[in-house]
């Protein structure tokens, strides 16, 4: 499917989902608007950078098997894409990002405080939406938000003692990533009337396939340049910011990795150092170890759709998991 970076078969189904990301989108749009022109400048700025909108695309897949069609849909789509953008505001802040989605980083642009402030508007904003879809739909993203919070603290702080540091990277992002996309696939099947069944395996698809996405994200930061990723190749690893290729290089305990490691955890602002970092992390086995849990994660999201029906959407979804492993070379 040309229109949205995905490759989906069915004609039916293409067109219905271009019509909703359509809808997204147009709605996406007012949705960042304010009176205060400079909080509209803002707000629309990673908005405008683009993005995958994968979020929003698995409420749309998970509407099909409901009423497609139903209200709530392309709001609930809005709402999730609304978080996640607001929490791109937030983390960017908190990693000194300089560039998201191939443009200069709010942060970067204007400043922390306007940075922080704009996310918190746009969760408003998100909120403001969500109050029309009832307080099943509230209750969901309240419980959402807090595992959002809650990953971002997990990671902050650090695994606690005794705690494998990949086991606690994993858990941080299924709640950081997984716990947004779960909702996504959620809030599709529930606004559109889908079954119980339906929903809680949408959900869990959500969560495992949004595991893989953001580990495959981890792969890109090294495997990737920016016209690709959207972002400075080893941003990741200038940063500090914990990735999966690193912490699975760190649990090899290999002293033939000693040099790589060191070089990791070494200063990296210089752009001569994090290219080589980069480069040799690249040609490392781990990277192939790193995808294999990729794979592994999207294999599991697969296998949670085995009680749906064989509609055209089941088969969409699982492209989206060969998708997710394909992207990262």
């Amino acid at each position: 499917m040309s229109t949205t970076g995905f490759d989906f078969d069915d004609p039916a189904l293409e067109s219905s989902i271009r019509a909703g990301l359509d809808a997204v989108e147009a709605l996406l749009r007012e949705s960042v608007k304010s009176d205060y022109p400079f909080v509209t400048e803002t707000s629309a700025h990673l908005l405008a950078a683009g993005g995958k909108r994968f979020r929003p695309l698995v409420v749309l897949l998970a509407a099909q098997f409901g009423d497609a069609s139903a209200p709530g849909v392309v709001p609930a789509a809005v709402v999730v894409e609304l978080t996640h953008l607001a929490t791109l505001y937030h983390d960017d802040v908190m990693d000194e990002a300089l560039l998201r989605r191939g443009a200069p980083s709010a942060n970067s642009r204007w400043g922390n405080t306007v940075a922080i402030l704009t996310g918190d508007f746009l969760f408003a904003r998100a909120s403001d939406i969500l109050a029309d879809l009832g307080p099943e739909a509230v209750r969901l993203q309240a419980r959402t938000f807090e595992r959002l919070v809650q990953g971002q603290i997990r990671e902050t702080v650090g695994p606690e003692s005794g705690v494998d540091p990949v086991d606690h990277y994993l858990r941080v992002v299924g709640d950081k990533t997984g716990s947004l996309i779960g909702t996504s696939g959620r809030f599709g099947a529930m606004l559109s009337g889908a079954d119980e069944t339906a929903r809680e395996v949408l959900t869990r698809f959500g969560e495992r396939i949004g595991v893989a996405f953001q580990l495959s994200d981890d792969l890109l930061d090294v495997a990737s340049d920016s016209a690709a990723s959207g972002k400075t190749p080893g941003t990741d690893l200038r940063e500090g910011v914990p990735t999966l290729p690193v912490l699975l290089l760190r649990r090899r305990d290999n002293p033939a990795d000693a040099e790589l490691l060191a070089l990791l955890g070494g200063d990296l602002s210089e752009d001569a150092r994090l290219a080589e970092a980069v480069t040799a992390l690249r040609a490392h086995p781990v990277m192939a170890e790193a995808r294999a849990v990729v794979q592994q994660w999207a294999d599991e999201a697969r296998e949670t759709l085995g009680p749906l029906p064989d509609v055209p959407a089941k088969a969409a979804l699982s492209w989206l998991c060969d998708y997710v492993v394909r992207r990262t070379g």
